[in-house]
């Protein structure tokens, strides 16, 4: 068992029956819930928007390639450099050399997965560069010493109770804050922060490949003044975020904010073609876009698996698994967590040491169905098992345990060798093991149905 199994194992039994945990994550859960069903509400034809969001998110996984060199050429035509980074420390060192070039002392930054991805923000502070996150919940779990809990939602897994307690703690405010007034006190030393800030980080949740442009989408208005402000914005985008044409925003926007948070539309969404010309007043003096890899060449070349590239981040699969909602975003031990993530996590930080991520599932189904640009995430995880298995990383218990399961059932005679009573007394011992000290195993009859039935027929006669 590897060190990451080690810890799903020990975290998702902890989660499942901390009731305090589950109290809150389904409380928030709930929110969303009503909000969703509005959001969808909101489209005359919703398979037509999803159908046409998945054909242009599958022409660009088979066109990867040209739209990237696409959006590459445009993108320095608008005055933007682009520079193409292998792996997660390449993107880091990349940053770092830029910073050390501008003499950047202080960084704000948007909301941004792939640069959790890459642990930007550890990596700025070991070279004393001081980093703030501006995304609301990104910067309490900043200030809590946390990761983000969820993709969409960082701080999901607090109540307003926690973060009063937590800005007490850091900050001495009142300890029956409001949301409101935790609010209002944050926005207050953000605002200093954006202004004397000298370097500006987002991630990107569209690359628009006819325009060369960054399409971002928020709700609170920080990550067009994180990047808009300060001289310097650098975008750290995953390569397979490309669409084809800026034609098509409008209706990835739509599905992106009704999926991700029930609403029409986000409160912000804005687009960044490059750094300012000299004719303009606003905008960044120099625009970086810094096109991430990191395992997703890799994912892309695997022709059953390369569709979960189509991906928008939505957190919808993530807000109706079954299994997240009991065991957590945490418990994962990776960034991206859900069913989503349990597809490509194991590609990305090494399918061997994740490869039980793709057991987390009960094959629902829930998460394809609500998929926005329709991935077949339930199969896509049975592919990884599949995968696990040729690979022979399955356990060696678990194939004995299978040739086990296999003898027994192969005949009626085997599974009838001993009564109801000694299979309880086994599978009890067993199932503590397996299913935990907090549940029962079922029990067995004390006589199997085969018997009850001849018994039955004899009876007759």
């Amino acid at each position: 068992m590897s060190k990451a199994e080690k810890i799903f194992v020990k975290e998702s039994y902890s989660k499942s029956f901390d009731l305090a945990h589950r109290k809150t994550i389904r409380f928030n859960m709930g929110k969303y819930d009503v909000s969703f069903k509005k959001g969808l509400s909101q489209f005359s034809d919703l398979q037509k928007a999803k159908d046409i969001a998945s054909a242009k998110k599958q022409d660009v996984v088979d066109n990867l390639k040209t739209y990237l060199l696409e959006f590459e050429n445009n993108c320095i035509k608008n005055g933007g450099e682009v520079i193409w980074a292998e792996t997660g420390e390449d993107a880091v060192n990349t940053v770092l050399e830029i910073f050390k070039q501008n003499n950047v002392k202080t960084v704000v930054k948007s909301k941004s997965m792939t640069t959790e991805e890459i642990e930007l923000n550890q990596a700025l502070e070991n070279s004393d560069i001081e980093v703030v996150e501006t995304d609301l919940g990104e910067y309490i779990v900043q200030v809590a010493g946390e990761k983000p809990y969820h993709i969409v939602t960082p701080a999901m897994h607090k109540s307003k109770e926690d973060v009063a307690e937590l800005f007490n703690e850091k900050f001495g405010t009142p300890i029956n804050s409001t949301p409101e007034e935790l609010t209002l006190f944050v926005r207050e030393k953000l605002r200093k922060k954006f202004i004397t800030a000298d370097a500006g980080i987002s991630g990107g949740n569209f690359l628009i490949a006819d325009t060369g442009a960054v399409a971002l989408t928020e709700n609170e208005g920080n990550g067009l003044m994180s990047v808009s402000m300060p001289k310097i914005h650098i975008a750290i985008v995953g390569m397979e975020k490309i669409i084809p044409s800026i034609r098509d925003l409008h209706n990835f926007w739509s599905i992106l904010s009704a999926h991700g948070t029930g609403q029409k539309i986000s409160a912000y969404s804005s687009i960044f073609s490059g750094a300012k010309f000299s004719n303009e007043k606003d905008g960044p003096e120099k625009m970086y876009v810094i096109l991430l890899d990191n395992g997703r060449t890799d994912l892309y070349q695997k022709k059953e698996i390369n569709t979960a590239l189509k991906c928008i981040r939505c957190g919808a699969c993530l807000n109706h698994c079954p299994i997240y909602k009991n065991i957590g975003g945490y418990t994962y031990d990776a960034v991206y967590t859900g069913p989503i993530g349990s597809v490509i996590s194991p590609h990305y930080n090494g399918f061997k040491e994740y490869k039980h991520l793709s057991y987390a599932c009960t094959v629902c189904g829930k998460c394809t169905e609500i998929c926005p640009v329709e991935i077949d995430l339930h199969n896509l995880l049975l592919l990884n098992r599949k995968e696990a298995v040729e690979k022979g990383y399955d356990k060696t218990a678990w194939k004995i345990g299978m040739k086990g399961f296999e003898k027994g059932l192969s005949n009626r005679n085997m599974m009838d060798i001993v009564n109801g009573d000694l299979k309880n007394t086994g599978f009890n011992i067993a199932g503590k093991k397996m299913w935990g000290e907090e549940r029962k195993f079922p029990g067995f009859a004390k006589k199997s149905f085969s018997k009850q039935w001849k018994n039955k027929e004899s009876d007759k006669n």
